[in-house]
């Protein structure tokens, strides 16, 4: 994968989805090489844990595709269950996880490569934490990458935690 610091061939859309990719990639880096019990691991004051982060991006990124593709999110959990969007559950594994984010992904990069414009947009559903407004394709990746910046700082954190490992050298 190209570093978004190199020269990117291509046009915006292909340079937004780089840097979606780059910041995927951060995140799921943070959770190579450890046992499932290290990944489930809380090892600051957080309850966040590597194999947390990794559910809780995926199901972001799908949510979002979701509404900028009109479709229902068909693993929309109810409020009262935001938490188990944190933590894997049953039969649910790092590598389960990891490989259901593979998925979203693809299909992520396929919607944003077949919409005609970055300028088309979806509204957003009512809620108290978005703004009674529409946003565009650009916006939702723009989005995406502050989220998973947001989220692959925690997860240097913990994985430094964990065994010292920095994601930095």
């Amino acid at each position: 994968m190209a570093h978004p610091t190199e020269e990117i061939p291509g046009d915006e859309r292909g340079t937004l989805l780089l840097f979606v990719e780059n910041q995927r990639e951060a995140l799921r880096q943070a959770a190579r090489g450890l046992t499932e019990e290290q990944a489930a691991s809380r090892p600051t004051v957080s309850e966040l844990s590597l194999s947390g982060l990794v559910k809780h991006a995926a199901e972001v990124e799908l949510n979002w595709l979701r509404m900028a593709q009109g479709k229902p999110n068909e693993h929309h959990r109810a409020p009262e269950a935001w938490h188990e969007g944190f933590r894997l559950t049953e039969d649910e594994t790092t590598a389960s996880a990891l490989a259901f984010w593979d998925g979203v992904k693809e299909e992520t990069d396929a919607f944003v490569t077949s919409v005609p414009s970055l300028d088309d947009s979806f509204a957003l559903p009512p809620a108290p934490w978005f703004p009674d407004a529409e946003v565009s394709i650009r916006w939702m990746l723009l989005h995406l990458v502050r989220e998973f910046a947001r989220h692959a700082g925690h997860a240097d954190i913990i994985r430094e935690s964990l065994d010292g490992t920095k994601a930095m050298g």
